[in-house]
């Protein structure tokens, strides 16, 4: 297992995931996908229970992208193999990649879907 990569790595890594996914899914993603060095964690976190985001789709006035946080990974993930973590890098970046494409065909249902996920969590922290 060993250490954590480094941001840079964890960088190299997500360039070899990009290799494999179409073009066609880059269509209006103007800003491309952004390794935040930082961890995020979600609002509705309780107590020991932390929800780290570890990765999101955003749109705002200056276009789309889709950000993959460092911190969040390092955090989770910090005792896994190399070959997990790539794993769990791929997923993140499909999930988002999935949030992209439903955005550009005016579809919500892995928004949808999450939203259903968080409500479930905020239920059983009650």
């Amino acid at each position: 297992m060993g250490d954590f990569p480094s941001i840079e790595e964890v960088n190299a890594i997500l360039d070899r995931i990009v290799e494999d996914i179409p073009s066609d899914f880059f269509k209006e993603l103007n800003e491309g996908i952004v390794l935040m060095p930082e961890y995020k964690i979600h609002p509705a976190s309780k107590g020991d229970s932390i929800i780290y985001i570890m990765g999101e789709y955003e749109v705002s006035n200056f276009g789309r992208n889709i950000k993959i946080y460092y911190g969040s990974f390092k955090r989770v993930y910090k005792n896994r193999s190399k070959g997990y973590i790539y794993n769990r890098l791929k997923e993140t970046l499909i999930h988002e990649f999935t949030h992209h494409l439903e955005s550009l065909a005016g579809e919500k249902d892995l928004k949808i879907q999450d939203m259903q996920k968080l409500e479930a969590y905020r239920r059983s922290k009650r």
